[in-house]
């Protein structure tokens, strides 16, 4: 079996997808993604990934293709089944369903979950539902959590995320790095503790004096990997260059690394020039020179 215009996407990647948000979550757009679950009926039923849908099939047990799927207009196809995490198994449902929906006109690569619903499940059981009809009001509903920069422990997001209850306990956030002018939260756990770095999204705006205590801060919370919340109001710019600043220092990574990593996690990121030209300092103290043009990551 061939599985060109298949690829594997991890668990937080596809928990990303999800995330994606404007003024509303982007899984209001129904070009937006197409989540298929691959088992079997009474799987499904049970319980599974938030806004997935059945994959149909044949009474000879053949997959079909959903009704009203529009393949060629999908942004983002995601195929799981139970557990499937490699080509290796030609009658692995997730795979044999991918390869029909690639070869009845998927613009993009069909992207099958890795390790499948027993693996995300694990990692976010608060995603789980037994909903299985959405209606578009529905959808425009839908809160979604902080994008996971780093798994189970950096996460980026903003105001909203940073005072429900419910994400601080589903995510386990032990710690807030608040980059609101604001001066706090309005929930705290028991515990929970937080640095407020107070500077207004604005040209002349500092957040490069900031960038070696934020790093600080979030390293005291590695070793066990305690989950660290990093906001600001909007969740675009000021939270997004201190993630960006902590990745350069604690991967080693220079700033257009670390820059698309995080786009890759958030794509509504829009750091100011002004912050981007503060990394490109931090770059230049990091590793002693620069090795990245601001340019290129503002196209």
């Amino acid at each position: 079996m061939s599985y060109d215009g298949l690829t594997f996407i991890e668990p937080k990647a596809l928990y990303n997808l999800l995330q994606q948000a404007t003024f509303y979550s982007c899984l209001s757009d129904p070009n937006y993604l197409l989540l298929i679950d691959a088992r079997k009926k009474h799987e499904f039923a049970e319980d599974h990934v938030l806004t997935a849908k059945k994959a149909p099939k044949r009474e000879n047990g053949e997959f079909l293709v959903p009704y009203d799927a529009e393949l060629e207009c999908k942004q983002n196809i995601v195929i799981y089944d139970s557990n499937t995490s490699e080509f290796t198994d030609p009658q692995a449902p997730a795979l044999l369903c991918g390869c029909l929906l690639w070869n009845m006109g998927s613009r993009n690569p069909v992207q099958i979950l890795k390790g499948g619903y027993e693996a995300f499940s694990a990692l976010y059981p608060f995603l789980r539902t037994q909903k299985i009809i959405y209606m578009p009001r529905e959808m425009d509903e839908i809160k979604p959590y902080p994008v996971e920069v780093l798994p189970g422990f950096l996460y980026l997001g903003n105001w909203f995320h940073g005072n429900e209850s419910y994400i601080q306990k589903d995510l386990k956030i032990k710690a807030h790095i608040n980059v609101c002018v604001e001066p706090g939260t309005l929930f705290a756990e028991p515990g929970q503790q937080r640095l407020h770095i107070q500077v207004e999204d604005r040209e002349d705006a500092d957040l490069f004096s900031h960038f070696s205590k934020a790093c600080t801060f979030i390293d005291k919370h590695e070793p066990a990997k305690e989950a660290v919340l990093v906001f600001d109001y909007l969740g675009i710019s000021r939270c997004v260059t201190v993630v960006i600043a902590y990745l350069m220092h604690h991967m080693h990574w220079t700033l257009d690394v670390a820059y698309i990593y995080v786009k890759n996690c958030i794509s509504t990121m829009k750091p100011t020039r002004n912050f981007i030209k503060q990394l490109s300092q931090w770059e230049e103290v990091l590793f002693e020179k620069k090795s990245t043009e601001i340019d290129d990551l503002l196209v």
